[in-house]
């Protein structure tokens, strides 16, 4: 048994299709969770378990890439791919921490909310709001780069325009 195959396909494979989907959606997640109490209290707990998910899937996605990198044929294109992956996961990492931040910082604001408003919190807030659009935007464009090279290394010149 291959700890980075499922049924005779690569695990990579089946894990960028995760990625590619969590990691905008934790991005969203995060930016609207900044912005609107509303949607953080109904996101609630599904915000860090985002976070956390996006931390732990991007280098599972990676080392599995890394094992089907080491069984194909060598090309530029995969190569390409492989460096663009390797500089997704510091990203990744950092919009999964602020995701699981957001959420902390403002579970600890609603319990002190009857408190007196502190100086610091509209400025904590607008940091926040202002990090989820920067790291949300760059994580989420490098995961279309990484996605796009993959995309063209297993699929440029392999198929045809039009029907045979």
């Amino acid at each position: 048994m291959d700890l980075y195959s499922v049924n005779g396909l690569p695990l990579h494979v089946l894990l960028v299709h995760l990625v590619v989907v969590l990691v905008p959606v934790t991005a969203l997640a995060v930016l609207l969770a900044a912005v609107f109490p509303g949607v953080r209290r109904r996101l609630g707990i599904v915000l860090p378990a985002l976070g956390l998910a996006v931390i732990v899937l991007v280098p599972l996605t990676s080392q599995a890439g890394a094992w089907l990198q080491a069984r194909v044929a060598p090309t530029p294109l995969i190569g390409v791919h492989a460096g663009l992956g390797g500089a997704l996961w510091p990203w990744t990492l950092s919009l999964g921490l602020l995701g699981v931040l957001v959420w902390l910082w403002h579970t600890v604001q609603d319990r002190r909310r009857r408190a007196r408003p502190g100086t610091g919190r509209r400025a904590v807030n607008v940091l926040l709001v202002l990090l989820a659009l920067g790291l949300g935007g760059v994580a989420t464009w490098q995961t279309v780069l990484v996605g796009e090279s993959g995309s063209r290394a297993i699929w440029q010149g392999s198929f045809s325009e039009t029907p045979r």
